[in-house]
């Protein structure tokens, strides 16, 4: 088994052009290679994505055309960034998003890239199963953990904030083993992440907007916990049913 404290991981974080790995382009990435007391190596760098960059991209991580000309292309910098990717556990706040649009621009560019067979461990997803902090977005997790802001919301701030996250998180697990094994399970959530009901309990969603969640193939956790709230309202035991003295009247 693993001890976590002396397992090295490297934890990635890219900046784009927008949210689709495969037509979307990479404007900023920044790896670290890191274990519980040490960074080993690290790396960043701003990305011509020969394109442009949508204002509302820009808005999130306020990189600007004029900021990228002049800098490498995507071809020149992912060697380096696969290098030191190595064949280690890779971390990351969303983490499949950075694996799947550094792996296409590997593929565009005929750059050999294995990292999709990478394991992986996503912050997000151990912060649901944390359950204790009321949104888990890397900046109120950092801010829940009291972890110092690193600046704006770029790749290498992101990175250093991440990795604090994941020591914080990965503390109640006995080893990275017990880690994966637990995150290798659909994981409960108690309130929905995102859309017109952001933040709400499951418990008070209209039933039609979680039928439509369950029918829209969103990530395994939220169809999880949609369909065990699902479950619930059939067994009789909705809110509107709870705890009512004249149910049966």
């Amino acid at each position: 088994m693993n001890d976590i404290s002396k397992q090295k991981f490297v934890c990635v974080d890219c900046e784009a052009t927008g949210l689709d790995p495969q037509n979307d382009r990479i404007v900023e990435i920044a790896v670290m290679l890191f274990d519980a007391n040490e960074v080993y190596e690290q790396m960043e760098s701003l990305i011509d994505p020969e394109c442009l960059i949508p204002e509302s991209s820009i808005a999130i991580h306020h990189i600007t055309p004029e900021m990228v000309k002049g800098k490498p292309y995507i071809q020149n910098v992912l060697p380096e960034v696969l290098r030191l990717i190595g064949n280690h556990i890779i971390i990351g706040h969303g983490i499949k998003f950075d694996i799947d649009i550094i792996s296409a621009a590997a593929d565009r560019n005929d750059i050999p890239c294995s990292i999709r067979h990478n394991r992986y461990l996503d912050t997000l997803r151990m912060a649901r199963h944390y359950g204790e902090s009321p949104v888990n977005s890397l900046e109120q997790l950092r801010m829940h953990f009291n972890i110092p802001l690193e600046g704006a919301h770029r790749a290498m701030s992101d990175v250093i904030v991440n990795k604090e996250v994941f020591k914080f998180l990965s503390k109640q697990f006995r080893n990275t083993q017990h880690l994966f094994d637990v995150l290798s399970r659909p994981i409960q959530m108690s309130s929905m992440p995102f859309g017109k009901h952001k933040g709400r309990q499951f418990k008070e969603i209209p039933l039609q907007y979680l039928q439509w969640i369950v029918n829209k193939g969103f990530d395994d956790d939220l169809t999880f916990s949609v369909k065990t709230e699902l479950k619930r309202r059939k067994n009789g035991n909705h809110f509107g049913q709870v705890n009512n003295p004249f149910l049966n009247l």
